[in-house]
């Protein structure tokens, strides 16, 4: 019997029979997987970073240093942050294993050390996963009582790997915990885990809101005036995590990754808050080197004629704190 969404609302323009879609019609050619990779592997794609992967870890990380107690952040490298807000730890898109895949002998390999080990969290109120889950049964063997806030379609993954408290959001639903109100807002992206599940669960990025901060966590996802609703409905932005790399070929790439010059234009059209860049510095998914995204990004801030100290570009591991 073929699956069908148990979700399915067909007043909803992202809701399909068969799961899930974008907003926008945006989709690959037949065929284009395969261009791709044959290009790739004829160019002898991703080059090593133009100093080598030892100079790239000596310029771009360091190991996470978890002290004080304001609110603030530490990007973990890739799309994973550590946030405290008002004395909770809030962990976005955790990817502490080898590979960034489902399985430990295949997948793209980590390129950066983890910044952060999952023993030297000091505590852990709340995860919040963009589309896909790594790195689940550890933390929750350190954090049993963690409440997990998904889009839809990913919670049952996750309660059959042990977790009791997990929240399942579509776009622009909310949830308040423990006093902060998170808000899954729309992507534009796509998920899978094997090749038979395609596009059955949801995907989103989510605004959490405290007393004092606004923060958006965009996650995985293409450049869409879509997102330029998330302010309109949920107010002003006080701080936003946008993704930069995986996006060479932008033939290929464009639709799911934005590129730097994406991310830029915009924090521009967001009115410049505070902004850091994300999903960068570990695995080498598409065809630029490891260090591309954020010298295209520093090209790009140098060349807008705003004020840029705004975005900051943090090193792996490094801390932000929230004004």
């Amino acid at each position: 019997m073929a699956w069908r969404n148990p979700w399915y609302n067909p007043a909803i323009s992202h809701h399909t029979p068969e799961g899930f879609s974008n907003s926008t019609s945006v989709a690959h050619q037949a065929g284009d997987v395969k261009r791709w990779r044959k290009e790739r592997k004829a160019a002898g794609l991703p080059r090593p970073p133009s100093s080598g992967y030892t100079g790239f870890i000596e310029q771009w990380w360091q190991k996470a240093n978890i002290i004080g107690d304001d609110d603030g952040l530490w990007w973990l490298g890739h799309a994973s942050m550590l946030l405290r807000l008002q004395g909770q730890y809030l962990l976005t898109d955790p990817v502490f294993s080898h590979r960034a895949s489902p399985v430990s002998f295949a997948g793209p390999q980590r390129c950066t050390p983890p910044a952060l080990a999952i023993a030297d969290i000091p505590q852990l109120d709340a995860i919040l996963i963009s589309h896909n889950a790594w790195t689940v049964r550890a933390l929750l063997r350190r954090f049993p009582d963690v409440h997990f806030f998904v889009p839809l379609g990913v919670g049952d993954w996750l309660r059959r790997r042990g977790a009791q408290h997990v929240t399942e959001l579509d776009w622009w639903q909310s949830f308040t915990f423990q006093g902060m109100t998170s808000t899954a807002v729309p992507a534009q992206h796509w998920s899978m885990r094997t090749l038979w599940d395609r596009n059955r669960s949801l995907w989103c990025g989510w605004v959490i809101e405290s007393s004092t901060q606004r923060f958006w966590f965009a996650g995985d996802t293409g450049y869409t005036p879509e997102l330029l609703t998330i302010p309109q409905r949920l107010g002003q932005l006080d701080t936003i995590a946008l993704p930069i790399g995986a996006y060479a070929p932008r033939w290929f790439m464009a639709m799911n990754h934005m590129d730097p010059q994406s991310a830029v234009a915009l924090w521009q059209q967001l009115g410049a808050p505070l902004a850091i860049p994300i999903h960068w510095g570990v695995f080498e998914l598409a065809d630029e080197s490891l260090d591309e995204p954020v010298t295209e990004l520093q090209q790009a801030l140098t060349e807008t004629a705003a004020e840029n100290d705004n975005f900051r570009i943090l090193k792996i591991g490094q801390h932000l704190p929230f004004c």
